[in-house]
């Protein structure tokens, strides 16, 4: 099995066409657990924010960086 180290920099030299297809197909292969915010209404969407900010503010969760959560998950 190849690791992303491998091939991360290999999928970088594709046209970019064909690095959107991988990524869409990479991100269409990922099932979440929780519903997209795309799948949900105007209200909801406001809800959950505020449910996750306030998960924040009293430091039930630690939030991340792009560069962090990038890190762990090359882990």
């Amino acid at each position: 099995m190849m690791s992303i180290d491998q091939i991360a920099p290999e999928a970088l030299k594709l046209p970019v066409k064909e690095r959107a297809l991988l990524a869409a197909s990479l991100w269409e292969s990922i099932e979440d657990p929780f519903e997209l915010a795309i799948e949900l209404s105007d209200e909801e969407a406001i809800s959950l924010a505020i449910k996750r900010d306030s998960e924040i503010e009293s430091g039930d969760v630690e939030s991340l960086s792009h560069s962090d959560l990038m890190r762990r998950l090359r882990r």
